[in-house]
């Protein structure tokens, strides 16, 4: 890496499965951290079997992966902290992020932060009953400004600093703003400035121009967490290449994953399906493009897709 500053993968729900992260760091170099798409508790506290497969220690071998959660009860958080901690996981991250309105409308990811003084009894709860249990399991946030108004961040701020966070990640949007509008990076240095625990930044850096930018622009910034970007360009903080060595990585990683999701035996159509949602952002590391990529959309079987990436990856 030629970043002194720690890069995390984001989330990405159906994205960044264990198949992609592991394609990631074999070919491109492990990143610091990989965050799992969200777990939610269930009442019968058993994993369902897509998420088990994605935090299995033997399907992240190697890899520092963080399970985030999502939820608005204490109870089922710790329930899901003594199951992770069963498998071997030491750290878990609270999604406080998630803008979708499925989601806030149940009070849940960023809605959760239109109720301050319920998140400030839940982070009680969750660091009291962790207390009590002598648990060594630590606890992340990933948080966006507020609901309506970045001037509802000082009073989350506040909250946070109250509890022993392993670290806070901060997307310096408003839930409203869903992914419009630039991050308010005003919010971010607050952050930096108030924050007791470490601050990462996300939001918005989708290329390694983006990103050399940001670390030039906030030197005191040591870490970042990329979701776009990576699924993008999984090289982006990779060291520099030639195009012709971009080429050679990129077409290991392509025939990584597609291998990977061959393995779990669910149907040409959803193979494919799955490959068609990551060229949506890979298609924008290539220049000119378009033909090829409307054939890579277009294709209806795995033949075909693999005849159209052919002509893109040579």
């Amino acid at each position: 890496m030629n970043f002194q500053t720690k890069i995390y993968l984001a989330p990405m729900e159906g994205i960044t499965t264990y198949v992609y992260r592991n394609a990631q760091a074999a070919v491109y170099g492990r990143l610091d951290k990989y965050f799992t798409p969200f777990l939610e508790p269930h009442e019968k506290r058993s994993f369902k079997k897509r998420e088990l497969q994605e935090i299995l220690p033997e399907n992240n071998r190697g890899l520092y992966v963080v399970p985030q959660i999502l939820t608005n009860r204490a109870e089922g958080f710790l329930e899901l902290a003594e199951s992770l901690r069963n498998y071997g996981y030491r750290e878990m991250n609270l999604n406080l992020g998630c803008p979708s309105r499925t989601v806030v409308s149940k009070g849940k990811g960023a809605g959760f932060l239109a109720f301050p003084e319920e998140l400030n009894r839940f982070l009680d709860t969750v660091f009291s009953g962790l207390a009590a249990a002598a648990s060594d399991m630590r606890v992340s946030v990933k948080t966006r400004a507020g609901m309506e108004s970045p001037e509802e961040f000082l009073r989350l701020l506040e909250i946070f600093n109250q509890y022993p966070l392993e670290e806070l990640i901060v997307h310096p949007r408003v839930q409203k703003d869903y992914y419009n509008n630039r991050p308010n990076l005003a919010v971010y240095r607050l952050a930096q400035q108030k924050s007791r625990a470490p601050v990462c930044y996300n939001g918005d850096l989708f290329t390694r121009k983006d990103l050399e930018d940001f670390c030039a622009e906030f030197p005191e910034a040591d870490r970042i967490m990329l979701g776009r970007g990576v699924i993008r360009d999984p090289g982006i903080a990779a060291d520099r290449m030639t195009e012709e060595e971009a080429a050679e990585r990129f077409r290991r990683f392509h025939g990584m994953v597609l291998e990977g999701y061959k393995g779990w035996n669910m149907g040409d159509r959803n193979v494919l399906f799955k490959m068609k949602e990551l060229w949506f952002y890979q298609i924008r590391q290539f220049e000119g493009a378009e033909k090829l990529a409307k054939r890579i959309k277009k294709a209806q079987t795995l033949a075909e897709y693999e005849v159209a990436v052919s002509g893109l990856l040579g």
